[in-house]
C-alpha cells in the first residue's frame, strides 16, 4: 500500500476475470486494463467504453511494452469501423511501443482525420483521465488526494470499506461474546 493505504492499512483482495480468451494473445498485456477496471469499480467512475487498452505495468505503475501492438490496434480499429467511427474511439498503448507501429493505411488515415485516436502512455496514471474524464490526483502535503480526483474517490471508498469491515468484525465479536455468556 504505497498509494492508498499509507496512513491506515487495509486488507483487500480483488480478482478480475476476463471470460473471453483469444488465440495468439498471451502474457500480461491486460495488466493496465485490469487496473483501470478495478479503479473504475472502486471509485464508481465509469470508464469510457470506446477505448481499448493494452500494456503491462510494473509495481510502480510504469507501463511496459507488449507484443503484437499493430495487430491489437488494427483489430480494435476494425471493430470500431464496423460499428461506425465517431471520433470517440481509440486505443491506449505503451509509449515504448510507438517505435514499433506499422499500421495499415486506413488506420493511419482515420487517425489523421481524428476519427480514431492512439494515446501512448509511460505511466498508468496517464490513462486515468483519458478513460475516466477525471484527473488521477497527486497527494498533498498531508498525504490525501484532492477532491474531484479518481485517487481521492478510491481513497474515500477504501476508507468506507475499512470502516464497514471493522463494524462487521465488532458485530461478530459481540455476538460471539453473548453466546459464550449464555
Amino acid at each position: 500500500g504505497s498509494k492508498y493505504a499509507v496512513r491506515k492499512p487495509i486488507s483487500l483482495t480483488a480478482s478480475i476475470t476476463f471470460e473471453q480468451l483469444y488465440g495468439m494473445i498471451e502474457g500480461d498485456s491486460a495488466t493496465c486494463a485490469e487496473l483501470y477496471a478495478l479503479l473504475s469499480a472502486i471509485s464508481e467512475v465509469p470508464a469510457r467504453q470506446g477505448f481499448s487498452v493494452t500494456g503491462s505495468m510494473d509495481q510502480s505503475g510504469n507501463v511496459q511494452p507488449i507484443g503484437g501492438v499493430n495487430e491489437k490496434i488494427e483489430g480494435f480499429f476494425d471493430l470500431c469501423s464496423h460499428r461506425g467511427l465517431d471520433g470517440s474511439q481509440g486505443v491506449i498503448i505503451p509509449e515504448r511501443n510507438v517505435r514499433n507501429l506499422m499500421l495499415r493505411k486506413d488506420v493511419v488515415e482515420a487517425i489523421g482525420k481524428k476519427a480514431f485516436r492512439i494515446y501512448a502512455i509511460d505511466h498508468v496514471e496517464e490513462g486515468i483521465e483519458i478513460l475516466m474524464g477525471m484527473p488521477p490526483g497527486e497527494p498533498g502535503p498531508d498525504g490525501t488526494y484532492p477532491e474531484g480526483t479518481v485517487n481521492r474517490l478510491v481513497e474515500d471508498r477504501l476508507a468506507a470499506l475499512r470502516e464497514a469491515s471493522k463494524v462487521e468484525k465488532d458485530r461478530k465479536e459481540r455476538g460471539k461474546n453473548e453466546n459464550n455468556n449464555q
